[in-house]
């Protein structure tokens, strides 16, 4: 059951983003140069819940933990998962920062997931089904996946009277399916939205239905960085991004970005 988060007491006057622009649909630029996407419009929203002034700068996306660490910003929104450029443990969105705990702490803490990234099958438009592929029903089906990925591990965990076979990336893992020598494809569902409506599909597929979320697997998403010295900025993001949930904002710029929901 998801908790209802208070409003914060006090909320950031001012919110400094940092963000790359090379991200599509994500963060980019239009053809007359202006910054957009759908992190960018998300920044927009939460700066508005909490009555904020809201600013982004861009930076080249590797320089962007540096930057924040350096106090060049308040927090990053470019599509991190918690944990990311640290060898350390990801901290939960309600871990206790302030424990002594450790004598090397990230510098950084991480908002709820704003954007899950679950795992989809695809199929021919021709073996679409009505019902979400499951190990019954795919028993003695060839499947292909990427070799190494999570979604090899999961299948042949769950699936494992399925005919998996392993490419060794995603695109072949795809193109097996276009060519019609594979029953299924299983792989992450946002490269498969952008993948179904580009050219190299050749029309040839759609999504089976039901997204795949299991724990230890595809758990995790797309989470906002957090300077750890931001008192009380993880806590009023975490509000905004709830409330931009409840109000249907975030439904409205997912359709806007995702035509092809991954979901």
């Amino acid at each position: 059951m998801r908790v209802r988060l208070d409003k914060p007491n006090q909320s950031a006057r001012t919110i400094r983003f940092l963000a790359s622009d090379d991200f599509p649909p994500f963060a980019f630029r239009d053809p007359a140069g202006r910054l957009t996407g759908f992190n960018v419009d998300l920044a927009r929203a939460i700066c508005e819940e909490l009555d904020a002034v809201c600013t982004l700068r861009i930076k080249p996306f590797d320089e962007l933990v540096p930057a924040l660490a350096s106090g060049e910003g308040d927090a990053i929104i470019a599509g991190l998962e918690p944990g990311f450029g640290s060898t350390e443990k990801a901290e939960s969105p309600k871990a206790e920062d302030d424990t002594e705990t450790s004598s090397h702490k990230s510098p950084l803490v991480y908002s709820a997931p704003y954007l899950k990234l679950p795992a989809r099958f695809v199929v021919r438009k021709e073996d679409a089904v009505r019902e979400a592929p499951v190990p019954e029903t795919m028993e003695g089906k060839w499947i292909s996946v990427a070799e190494g990925t999570q979604h090899e591990a999961f299948l042949k965990t769950f699936f494992p009277n399925s005919l998996i076979t392993t490419y060794p990336d995603e695109e072949e893992a795809r193109a097996a399916l276009r060519r019609g020598e594979v029953d299924a494809h299983f792989g992450d569902g946002l490269g498969l939205s952008y993948w179904l409506q580009g050219t190299s599909s050749a029309n040839c597929c759609v999504f089976a239905p039901g997204p795949w979320l299991e724990p230890g697997y595809f758990d995790h998403g797309m989470s906002i960085a957090i300077a750890r010295e931001a008192d009380g900025l993880r806590e009023a993001i975490d509000y905004a991004l709830q409330q931009v949930h409840t109000t249907g904002q975030f439904g409205e710029l997912y359709l806007r970005y995702f035509p092809i929901s991954f979901y």
